[in-house]
């Protein structure tokens, strides 16, 4: 089941304002992480009847809590304090990457229950759907048939073109190329019989930021992902940007002028783009040509904690951030937002050591009078792909996007079916 599906030209009713209108409360729960009733109707804008109402559904239908009492100040009665039930709701994530797949199953607020994963270039698309398939039905059997019998469904997030800029990413076409014209997300529901959210990977990424990370303090933002490609989403007013096909936010194919580094591979136009000197892969190329043999993301991240850190990752973060400060400055200016997220496939310093010199580039390159975007970590390192995709059933069933309210939101299971068997 696609989320590509959208209708228009059509206004509101009473059940689109009712469904929005429960989904702020969840959303302001996520947010304040736990708040009274007052605190709920001030974030909403509604009643204290409304939000009366709305949070006993919520509660009867297993997706809110009561944590007891706490008393906001010296008059009155103590207010009773909400919060989201981390068991109100599970889903499966399954992130596939050229060089990996990892699955797993996440509850309510995000907490990862059990995980699968498989560290290798993508095999034909078959062969992966069966190993995909297999490592479900594990994860089924290891959380249990109550946990199963409330999942809201299964994310898929892949990138769009596999197999495209293979030369870049120095990958076989051999394999690769079957996977432009097989649709893995209606193969994986056919074989299990569970709805299938597909998304961009670098989309989904972001999905989770907004859903468990920065997300909660902030509503717009642009989401940068340094994994074997570059991927990245932007977020506008709560909501990750699509765009006709899907694929808004793909910064990886923003022109940019060709490298420096000796490594890198001559463009064939006459510009390069980001994918080339902002990888992973174009960092690996660049270690092999000084000589360091890696093939692994632990092999890279044990050879930048080594003491003296080879001069090559120096060079290429120098390289890599020189890519990213003109495309940051464009895209920046063109969405009016002010803040970039910056995540990586690698947990060992190397995007922390990236956000700083980023931000210090920026800073000195920003025009007059315009605001220097702020660049910030990212919350999820590697788990930032199969946590998207996981978030993705969440975010479609229980997110206040404004297309609810147009209904031209895509529908897909709603968290009132829950209610029938509350």
């Amino acid at each position: 089941m696609s989320a590509r599906k959208t209708r228009t030209g059509q206004g509101s009713n009473s059940a689109q304002v009712r469904l929005y209108n429960e989904r702020i409360v969840l959303q302001a729960l996520r947010r304040f992480g736990e708040a009274s009733k007052a605190d709920l109707a001030r974030a909403a804008g509604l009643t204290n009847n409304a939000i009366g109402a709305i949070t006993a559904y919520l509660a009867a239908a297993g997706l809110v809590v009561e944590l007891g009492k706490k008393r906001e100040g010296q008059r009155g009665q103590p207010a009773t304090m909400l919060a989201l039930a981390p068991e109100g709701a599970y889903s499966i994530g399954v992130r596939l990457d050229r060089v990996g797949c990892e699955t797993v199953c996440v509850d309510f607020g995000g907490r990862i229950l059990a995980s699968r994963s498989h560290d290798s270039l993508l095999p034909p698309p078959k062969d992966m759907l069966a190993t995909v398939a297999a490592d479900i039905k594990s994860i089924e059997a290891e959380v249990g048939p109550e946990r199963w019998e409330r999942l809201a469904g299964i994310g898929l997030a892949q990138p769009y073109h596999l197999g495209s800029w293979l030369r870049e990413l120095e990958l076989p076409a051999s394999s690769f190329r079957l996977w432009d014209e097989f649709d893995f997300g209606a193969a994986l529901e056919s074989e299990t019989g569970i709805p299938v959210f597909v998304e961009n990977d670098g989309n989904a990424a972001a999905i989770a930021e907004l859903f468990y990370g920065h997300g909660r303090t902030r509503s717009d933002f642009v989401y940068l992902f340094i994994g074997g490609a570059v991927g990245g989403g932007i977020v506008l007013d709560g909501d990750c940007l699509r765009g006709s096909r899907g694929n808004a936010g793909d910064f990886a194919m923003m022109p940019v002028s060709a490298s420096s580094l000796p490594s890198a591979p001559r463009p064939e136009r006459s510009f390069d783009v980001l994918l080339t000197r902002t990888s992973l892969a174009g960092l690996r190329r660049h270690l092999r040509w000084h000589g360091h043999a890696v093939e692994t993301l632990a092999e890279i991240g044990d050879l930048f904690r080594h003491e003296p850190r080879p001069v090559a990752f120096d060079e290429w973060i120098d390289d890599a951030v020189a890519a990213f400060v003109p495309a940051i400055l464009a895209i920046t200016a063109t969405l009016d937002v002010d803040h970039v997220i910056l995540e990586g496939d690698l947990d060992c310093g190397l995007i922390e050591t990236i956000v700083e010199r980023l931000s210090a580039a920026l800073d000195a390159a920003t025009p007059e009078s315009v605001p220097v975007a702020k660049v910030l970590d990212g919350s999820f390192r590697a788990r930032a792909g199969a946590l998207g995709a996981a978030t993705l059933p969440l975010f479609f069933n229980f997110s206040p996007r404004s297309s609810i309210l147009t209904g031209t939101a895509p529908m897909f299971r709603e968290f009132r079916d829950y209610a029938v068997r509350a």
